[in-house]
């Protein structure tokens, strides 16, 4: 952006009477490279204190007078809400202001979804998202602040804007719920080829820029985009990966979470968001050095509730630890470690411990099924990694390796652990 003149903004937050200051304090810190990660800068930042929300403005009356005249004197032409506006409230904010685009911190999650969009499922959830999200917000805007003007808040992946004639809006939004679902389908279609592999599926998860691509590249030798910016990885990728042992897990980075993540863009997002809950193991990665772990842990730990993920096993990997200072956060207790994705301090370990954690709950066994129940062996081939098979004269023999769901699942079947047969 050094070669363009960068968009300021006023940002804008309300710390409800009796709240947490400091905690709105980092929320709108965070607004503000949410901000510069859509290439954009902040002019100023206003906090109002208030007792409840306005219907009408959110904010008073007196505090939308001060914000017009900002704008006015400085020639700011974008307002930024650190919270979820109506269409209503979008409207009037732009009438009483006179003079800026009003978005709020959704819009801005979206604007940046839209940058960073690289496959096509993730181009067409941005779209779609952005339809259902900010269309009915545009209501009432004048051509001046067409969707296809370029800046903070306007833009949208390929050639379909969000001016797109009312009649036509309902039609679009059908024909990209049905696209989505196509791929939605395609997706678990490779889900279920990479089930049939047996191989162990890890994800790596947690808050946004934590350096969970910087860790994939890492591990797999993969090159997957790793920048300093919110939102860098919107796109899932997985990679094959071999441990010490010489087993293979199959390793994903995710889409970052954040602070407010609101619930239609998770919902937006789920079948990207999926790879967490179809995961074996989560490795949720952290920045050692952002003072706000602590906030960042319990932010990814309710999304990954959200998902239907909670019951996974969990490895808390404290990342750029090369970078350590003594008021840091770090590894403690067995199941976390301290790494550097950049120099591969600590990676050792953490193999180390995705291996036991796969040992743990998994055991290679030998089972017998009776010959009238060959479908049995059709789901360990659709869902496990089928070692052998042979025909005995009391049923089918198989060696399977099973995860604890698979040992309940066929427990009937099982004779023995293979080890030991």
């Amino acid at each position: 952006m050094s070669d363009i003149l960068k968009t300021s903004a006023i940002l804008v937050a309300i710390a409800e009477r009796g709240s947490d200051v400091q905690e709105c304090e980092r929320s709108l810190a965070e607004l503000e490279r949410l901000l510069e990660t859509a290439g954009g800068e902040c002019y100023a930042k206003v906090i109002q204190v208030k007792e409840s929300f306005d219907p009408r403005t959110c904010i008073g009356k007196g505090k939308v007078q001060e914000i017009a005249q900002l704008c006015r004197d400085s020639e700011v032409g974008l307002v930024v809400f650190d919270f979820e506006l109506s269409p209503a409230q979008i409207r009037n904010l732009e009438n009483d202001i006179g003079c800026a685009f009003v978005i709020d911190r959704s819009m801005l999650i979206l604007d940046i979804f839209a940058l960073h969009a690289t496959s096509g499922e993730g181009k067409l959830q941005v779209e779609l998202a952005q339809l259902k999200y900010s269309a009915p917000r545009l209501v009432g805007k004048g051509t001046e602040l067409s969707r296809q003007g370029g800046g903070i808040g306007t833009r949208g992946p390929g050639e379909s804007k969000l001016e797109t004639d009312r009649r036509h809006l309902h039609e679009r939004i059908n024909t990209l719920e049905k696209r989505i679902k196509e791929l939605e389908e395609n997706r678990a279609i490779m889900r279920a080829q990479r089930d049939k592999s047996g191989l162990t599926k890890v994800a790596l998860v947690g808050y946004t820029n934590a350096g969970k691509s910087s860790l994939l590249n890492r591990l797999t030798s993969a090159d997957v985009l790793a920048q300093d910016k919110l939102f860098a990885t919107l796109d899932p990728t997985t990679r094959k990966m071999e441990l010490p042992s010489g087993e293979s897990i199959l390793l994903t980075d995710t889409v970052g979470f954040i602070r407010k993540l609101p619930h239609h863009l998770v919902k937006a997002f789920k079948s990207t968001l999926d790879e967490v809950r179809y995961a074996d193991i989560l490795l949720i990665v952290s920045d050692a050095n952002d003072p706000e772990v602590p906030e960042h842990l319990e932010v990814t730990r309710g999304v990954i509730a959200d998902l239907g993920a909670s019951d996974k096993p969990v490895i808390y990997v404290y990342n750029k630890c090369d970078m350590l200072y003594d008021a840091a956060y770090g590894a403690h207790g067995e199941n976390s470690v301290n790494v550097s994705a950049l120099t591969g301090e600590g990676l050792d370990g953490l193999l180390a411990m995705i291996e036991e954690l796969m040992h743990r709950f998994t055991r290679q066994v030998r089972l017998i099924i009776p010959y009238n129940e060959q479908g049995v062996l059709s789901s360990l081939y659709n869902l496990y990694s089928v070692l052998s098979v042979d025909y005995g004269e009391s049923g089918i023999e198989v060696e399977v390796i099973l995860d604890s769901k698979g040992q309940g699942q066929y427990a009937a079947y099982i004779t023995e652990d293979a080890d030991n047969g």
